[in-house]
């Protein structure tokens, strides 16, 4: 089995991802049919708070939103 070594200076203390070269350009085709977008400033902090309150337990599964969807009184047009 080959080794590579590479300069922590080079990856700038990143963490480094290697992939065959068709994964890679699957990738890159995948870019361009879904486009990248930046979060914008409240979408970063409802993110982190999304995250912290998972970690404490702070949520709902899919099960407990059907179950309570199943029980809701059914609305006529």
């Amino acid at each position: 089995m080959a080794t590579i070594t590479i300069p922590r200076k080079l990856t700038k203390e990143e963490e480094l991802v290697i992939i065959t070269r068709k994964e890679y350009e699957e990738y890159l085709n995948l870019r361009k049919v879904v486009p990248v977008v930046k979060m914008s400033t409240a979408e970063k902090r409802a993110w982190k708070r999304a995250k912290k309150e998972y970690a404490q337990g702070k949520y709902v599964t899919l099960e407990e939103v059907q179950h309570e969807l199943e029980l809701a009184p059914k609305r006529k047009n």
